[in-house]
């Protein structure tokens, strides 16, 4: 570990913008605030907009992206909805749902979209300034690129941002795509020149090799545009944090590579809507598993588990579920004597129907469920938003997770619950179902593979055989010291900590 100790004054806030999508902001974010923790600088993390479908439960039952709540975690603070007053969570192809200080206010289709600015800026800006007041830094991160010309006009997530706050920009770019010179020129070429002399500086992210042969190019970057590179972060090797938005292809890969036969196979679908697929993180890390996440023209043959996850259109991938021939082979694969597991939207497919009276995810009134388990849902506007803490009914081991859905579910199947548990505010109530045969589980909990001991639990009911699970919390935080470790190497601390004002 770095040393703790800062000689220098540090008081004001800092943006990341990248490049592309996932040129490596949300980590950069995440290492920088760890790296100020450590320094004794208090610190927190700021995202204007997200969108994502991965997303996490507030203490005071607010919802926030999934990368903001790790950030929050490096720097060592509860989660707050300040930290991501806007998120977007896509229904579908042309239409989000708009989340403001937690809640859902509104929905976008993608003629209206431009309206997002006036809709929310206001919160943006005040979210902000309460942090301002309390840490002595915010670390910003932005969304995408600054160079999306179609979306300047009603930019409230990089310079737009950064304008009205006056926050100078740091540009991050992802060299394994290749291209990073032109990447990062490009981008600085088509802003404005107040905008370009906001950006005081590059980071390029996931270096393979030898850095002097990278030297020349360095050189010619700074000369061109008179701007400094801060350092070259290296390709981060078998790493284990949340991923913001897409499935974690690397993890799934190197699943998927081991070739231990003796290991619990599990597999998922992937829905078009499918939401808080963090939920199988830690399955991807377990040694003793195999998990394949089953796309389009796929099958479950050889699982030992199907989990059914959770989903933003329960109806409509549902509705694909069946398109797909997904409902026969889960069938098929119970007749066999596999488990299934039902996690939120795939807990209420494993019911009888769902209805939706007041078109919360739009126009089909009702759906046949699987009839897995002998309940109904009703979708509802309001959603349910609780961090849960109990023990599984059949077992007895702890369980940790957190609920994100808009729905109630109703019906005898309720009477053999999953788990007990508590709430935020200490309301004591169950949760999910257990088919009569023990084959079929639902939960409405996302994190159940957290806690080691659910994890096991899940594991051992599958197997009929003692399983070890490792602690996903400890996991997260032996990876966030490792990754400030690395980028306070790679990185031109003092020179980034004069940036911040």
């Amino acid at each position: 570990m770095a040393d703790t100790n800062t000689s220098l004054p540090v008081k004001g806030c800092l943006m990341i913008q990248g490049t592309t999508s996932d040129a490596g902001k949300s980590l950069c974010v995440t290492a920088l605030c760890r790296i100020l923790k450590r320094k004794g600088i208090s610190v927190a993390p700021f995202k204007p907009q997200n969108m994502a479908l991965n997303s996490a439960v507030t203490a005071d039952g607010g919802e926030i992206g999934r990368a903001q709540a790790l950030q929050a975690e490096a720097c060592g603070l509860e989660l707050s909805t300040d930290f991501n007053p806007v998120l977007l969570k896509p229904n579908s192809d042309m239409r989000s749902q708009v989340i403001i200080n937690g809640k859902a206010v509104s929905e976008l289709d993608a003629r209206r979209f431009g309206n997002i600015k006036e809709l929310a800026f206001d919160h943006v800006l005040a979210a902000f300034q309460r942090l301002k007041e309390q840490y002595d830094v915010v670390i910003v991160e932005g969304a995408g690129s600054p160079a999306e010309v179609n979306l300047r006009k009603n930019d409230i997530a990089n310079m737009g941002f950064a304008e009205a706050v006056d926050c100078p920009v740091i540009l991050i770019s992802d060299i394994d795509r290749g291209g990073v010179f032109a990447h990062l020129t490009g981008t600085v070429n088509i802003l404005s020149a107040s905008e370009q002399e906001r950006i005081k500086g590059f980071l390029i992210n996931k270096f393979r090799g030898r850095i002097e042969l990278l030297q020349d190019g360095l050189d010619w970057l700074e000369d061109y545009s008179q701007k400094p590179v801060l350092g070259v972060l290296p390709y981060i090797m078998d790493l284990r944090l949340d991923a913001e938005d897409g499935i974690n292809r690397t993890l799934h890969e190197e699943n998927l590579s081991h070739s231990d036969q003796q290991r619990i196979v599990i597999k998922v679908p992937v829905l078009p809507r499918i939401s808080n697929h963090t939920d199988f993180e830690p399955l991807l890390q377990h040694s003793g598993v195999v998990l394949e996440y089953v796309t389009t023209g796929g099958d479950f043959s050889g699982a030992d588990l199907i989990i059914l996850p959770g989903s933003k259109s329960v109806q409509a991938d549902l509705a694909y579920l069946r398109e797909q021939g997904f409902d026969r082979q889960v069938f098929k694969h119970l007749r066999y004597g596999g488990k299934v597991l039902g996690i939120c939207g795939g807990f209420q497919m494993l019911g009888q129907k769902i209805s939706d009276p007041e078109q919360v995810e739009g126009s089909i009134a009702e759906s046949e469920g699987l009839g897995l388990l002998d309940i109904s849902t009703r979708l509802t506007a309001e959603k349910q938003l609780k961090n849960v803490d109990g023990v599984l009914v059949n077992s007895g081991n702890k369980i940790k997770g957190y609920e994100i859905h808009c729905g109630i579910s109703e019906g005898v199947g309720l009477q053999s619950p999953f788990c007990h548990v508590s709430d935020q505010n200490d309301c004591a109530y169950t949760d999910g179902a257990v088919s009569d045969d023990g084959q079929v589980m639902g939960t409405y909990l996302h994190g159940v593979f957290d806690h080691p001991e659910a994890c096991a639990f899940i594991l051992e009911w599958v197997s009929g055989s003692p399983v070890t699970a490792e602690d996903w919390q400890v996991l997260r935080e032996r990876e966030i010291e490792r990754i400030a470790d690395i980028y306070e190497q790679h990185i031109d601390m003092e020179a980034l900590l004069n940036i911040i004002q």
